[in-house]
């Protein structure tokens, strides 16, 4: 459960303590304006510390050279964030629907009954659940705003697809492989667990606990053939730890599956379920969702992956291209000693009235900014 919602809670900022003027005020510097946003040096350090925390779990051994290259473009991420904030406004999107489908479909992944618990699931890692939200919609919009404005004018035609299944062949030359989801039935029971917890060398299970746990087992395996989702099923009834996943345990090549599960899986079609096996975790119910020959695989079968590839080459490119476009026509102004590496050229900075301070966002009470 903490795993799935740790994925999710990436996007939140790591919490760090502002600085109180002498009146106990929060004094927050600001250090780029964007028309009518603005971002924080308070916003900027905890984007840095955030970088740095998923740097360190991705690959801590590069953790500090990766660090040291992407730092910079700090600010930038903060600035191309409100300028597409800004655009989802203008295009009155609002994330509302999507929001609460996304919140949901987590809740069931985690196995959660309610909202309450998804959000005590929250606040017991120390996360505002408010926090949380406001940033899964802001994911949502900009994710929405580049779909409707860079990713709609991308076309992807036939030949290019077929141009780079020529050209990659060796790369997508592949050995047999099934791709497998489980259902997990212990035999050792709830109650059982906990008594052994603390035993090095528990019980073995009795008749009774075996008997119980395949009759379960079939049981399952009988709701799945009259149609029964597998995957649903999994996360509703499997002890396995894929659960949560629908009982996905990924792709398998040939000596990776002990000896009885491979001959019987390898046998298997794309779509098929086993039957009831017997191992010593208990009872499972396997199926194959996906069954690769071996050599390279016809173009049909990796179209989609082809177009994610071509997609994903296009992106970047044309996303920089729009956000640059996006700052020529914003007004934008960046403190001294910060840099936005992804500026144009071309950009405006306001024209400030003398004796005026510039427009800013709209404060909240007791809270003051050094204008820059």
């Amino acid at each position: 459960m903490r795993r799935f919602l740790c994925l999710h809670i990436a996007l939140l900022c790591v919490l760090a303590l502002p600085a109180l003027s002498a009146d106990n005020t929060v004094v927050e510097e600001i250090i780029a304006r964007i028309n009518n946003q603005i971002v924080t040096r308070g916003e900027f350090m905890r984007s840095q510390q955030q970088l740095r925390d998923e740097l360190q779990q991705q690959d801590p051994a590069r953790a500090d050279r990766l660090y040291s290259e992407r730092e910079k473009d700090v600010l930038r991420d903060l600035i191309d964030q409100q300028l597409l904030l800004e655009k989802g406004k203008d295009l009155g999107i609002t994330a509302d629907t999507e929001l609460i489908k996304k919140l949901d479909q987590m809740r069931k992944d985690m196995n959660l009954d309610s909202m309450e618990a998804l959000e005590k699931a929250a606040q017991s890692q120390g996360v505002s659940f408010e926090d949380f939200k406001q940033n899964l919609r802001n994911q949502i919009i900009t994710e929405q705003v580049i779909g409707h404005e860079v990713a709609s004018h991308m076309p992807i035609s036939h030949d290019e697809e077929e141009k780079f299944y020529e050209t990659h062949k060796s790369d997508l030359n592949q050995p047999e492989a099934v791709r497998l989801s489980e259902i997990l039935v212990s035999i050792t029971s709830e109650a059982n667990k906990d008594k052994n917890s603390s035993d090095s060398n528990p019980a073995p299970p009795d008749q009774q606990q075996i008997d119980a746990a395949k009759a379960k087992a079939e049981d399952l395996l009988a709701q799945i053939r009259k149609g029964a989702a597998f995957d649903e099923v999994a996360k509703k009834s499997s002890n396995g730890p894929s659960a949560a996943q629908g009982g996905d345990l990924g792709y398998f090549v040939r000596g990776k599956l002990a000896k009885e599960l491979e001959d019987k899986t390898f046998a298997m079609k794309a779509g098929d379920v086993s039957e009831v096996i017997r191992t010593r975790q208990g009872f499972v119910i396997l199926k194959v969702t996906d069954h690769p020959a071996e050599g390279v695989p016809p173009f049909k079968d990796v179209e989609p992956r082809i177009q994610e590839v071509l997609y994903r080459e296009k992106l970047q490119p044309a996303l920089r291209a729009y956000l640059t476009k996006l700052r020529e026509d914003a007004y934008m102004k960046v403190a001294p000693g910060y840099v936005d590496t992804g500026a144009s050229a071309n950009q405006t900075n306001p024209v400030e009235t003398e004796g005026k301070a510039p427009a800013g966002k709209k404060l909240k009470k007791k809270k003051k900014f050094l204008v820059i």
